[in-house]
């Protein structure tokens, strides 16, 4: 299947999907500590930033102060498509909602405050719905 760049087609497919457990970001110098399984990097001069699941991060006694929930778009969306992240976030904004989008070659993955994860699943299902 193509990816998908048409921004109506994209929100109406989005079919957003809130993967179980806590993730949070933290940050180390050097590579990740041996064991240890990032969903996400990012390698920053001020070091390398991990999205790791919170246990894990508790276990490697790492450092953390955002616990999230992981939301993934399951729309395969372009890498150049356009709007999509802004849409997302405007809708989640509008709820009072923080987001840290991290784009994947498939899909777009959203972590989103945990407490209020449910939450934000709703106001993106709401979304989608509109279209």
């Amino acid at each position: 299947m193509s990816a998908e760049r048409d921004l109506t087609r994209l929100l109406a497919g989005m079919r957003p999907e809130l993967r179980p457990g806590r993730y949070v970001f933290t940050t180390v110098d050097g590579p990740a500590p041996a064991g240890l399984a990032p969903v996400v990097t990012v390698a920053e001069t001020e070091g390398l930033t991990m999205v790791v699941r919170q246990e894990d991060a508790d276990a490697a006694s790492l450092a953390y102060d955002y616990v999230a929930g992981w939301i993934t778009l399951r729309v395969h969306s372009a890498l150049d498509a356009v709007g999509l992240t802004a849409a997302v976030a405007g809708a989640l904004a509008e709820a009072g909602l923080s987001c840290n989008v991290v784009a994947g070659f498939h899909h777009d993955h959203l972590f989103v405050e945990h407490a209020r994860a449910e939450e934000a699943l709703g106001v993106l299902t709401a979304l989608a719905r509109r279209f």
